[in-house]
């Protein structure tokens, strides 16, 4: 039996792309005016159908009719589409282009796979018919952002596309320990992931029970979670019990949110700390959930709203911040070796297990040994844990920080256990 020839099967390939990205398209144009009459659309769901094979068969043209032709053949079928489409907006009265824009995307979808990468053509397909999709959640969610976000995050964005490339990718200083566009981009790796926790508390709203708001806020700030229900349960807007289960699931993605960064910014430390983070989450999971338990049928209180974690002046002092810590780190360890490293983990712990992370993770890049880096992480995230129960303490009382400290005691006991039973097994699959 003879096998079919390569180049007919990617050129079949790539036609079924081509129709696949119209039909994909057309199917969501249809639903959208599934209650109109036939014939009363410019395009449905066989025309962007049709137009996607119409721009794949131009595409596998090209060789044939060359650049010339394909531009005649390009210039008539746009030509007859906003024509046709111009007469339909006439009729209904209605000055949207979002129509005409993606038949001719679809087109132009058609050609590229043709012409170029078969699998960025068909994501910009799906993307394509994601956004027509999503056209009331987008719009609703455009109706909810505040001037001060758009403006903050169009700062942002401006500086890390705009000022980013031109910061220089050395150190400056006399200690080498600042380099500002490292710096920079830790800044706003942190800044992304809080966003991401800041729209989870704004999609849930403010009626929102403590476990999902804790959860949400926690990736903002466990902190600031932990104090906030201390304050509630001492004022009695949430019982103890559910303030302390709150507590410590904010621990539990405190430390997810560890794991994450230090995957990223320290990944030579991480297969050190994977097992015995994990089991401290986990461990705070349980705890939450007996917590809950024995609070059960307790009132559902929402977490206070925290604020947009991408406000110029907050990703400013959190900046500032992590460049004290890298340079301290930085001057510390190469003085004092491990010895300083560790005091400074201990220390700056106290306020944030962030910097600590990432700052531990610069100074692997800088040659610091990747065993010394995950201690300065572990001890980091215990005596931030250890130190929120102090917070506890101060704003929910003794009860209250007493039920968060024995679910702390037993996440450090469990990381332990994991250091000493599992990490030995971990760290041969990592070389």
């Amino acid at each position: 039996m003879t096998m079919p020839d390569p180049a007919f099967l990617d050129l079949f390939q790539r036609l079924a792309v081509a129709f696949g990205i119209g039909f994909l398209v057309g199917v969501e144009r249809g639903w959208k005016h599934r209650d109109a009459a036939d014939g009363s659309r410019a395009a449905g769901l066989r025309t962007h159908a049709i137009i996607g094979l119409l721009g794949g068969i131009c595409g596998a043209l090209v060789p044939y009719v060359g650049e010339g032709g394909f531009a005649a053949l390009t210039v008539a079928f746009a030509a007859a589409l906003i024509l046709f489409k111009w007469r339909e907006s006439q009729r209904d009265d209605d000055v949207s282009v979002t129509g005409t824009i993606a038949a001719l995307l679809v087109f132009a979808l058609g050609v590229y796979v043709m012409r170029g990468d078969l699998w960025i053509g068909a994501a910009a397909g799906v993307a394509l018919a994601g956004v027509l999709t999503f056209k009331h959640g987008l719009h609703g969610w455009l109706d909810r952002l505040t001037w001060e976000e758009l403006r903050s995050a169009l700062l942002i964005l401006a500086a890390t596309a705009i000022a980013l490339p031109l910061l220089p990718d050395r150190t400056v200083d006399v200690w080498r320990a600042i380099n500002p566009r490292e710096l920079w981009m830790l800044t706003i790796l942190v800044a992304s992931a809080s966003f991401a926790g800041y729209v989870a508390v704004r999609l849930l709203g403010p009626e929102v029970g403590v476990l999902a708001g804790a959860a949400a806020g926690a990736v903002v700030s466990s902190t600031i979670v932990t104090a906030e229900l201390g304050r509630r349960a001492r004022s009695g807007e949430t019982p103890t019990t559910l303030a302390a289960a709150g507590a410590s699931l904010a621990a539990a993605v405190s430390m997810a949110r560890t794991l994450f960064l230090a995957a990223i910014a320290a990944a030579p430390a991480w297969p050190h700390i994977a097992a015995s983070i994990t089991a401290a989450g986990l461990t705070f999971v349980a705890a939450a959930l007996v917590l809950r338990r024995l609070g059960g049928g307790a009132k559902q209180a929402p977490v206070h709203p925290v604020e947009s974690p991408l406000k110029v002046i907050s990703v400013a002092q959190f900046a500032l911040l992590l460049s004290v810590f890298v340079v301290v780190g930085r001057i510390v360890s190469e003085h004092f070796g491990e010895r300083g490293l560790l005091p400074f983990a201990a220390t700056a712990g106290v306020a944030d297990i962030d910097a600590v992370t990432l700052a531990a993770g610069s100074l692997v890049r800088g040659g610091l040994a990747p065993t010394a880096a995950a201690h300065a992480i572990l001890i980091g995230a215990f005596v931030n844990t250890f130190s929120k129960a102090a917070i506890g303490l101060v704003t929910g009382g003794w009860r209250y920080a007493s039920l968060y400290a024995v679910a702390g005691v037993f996440a450090t006991v469990a990381a332990a256990a994991a250091w000493f039973l599992v990490t030995p097994f971990i760290l041969p699959m990592f070389g």
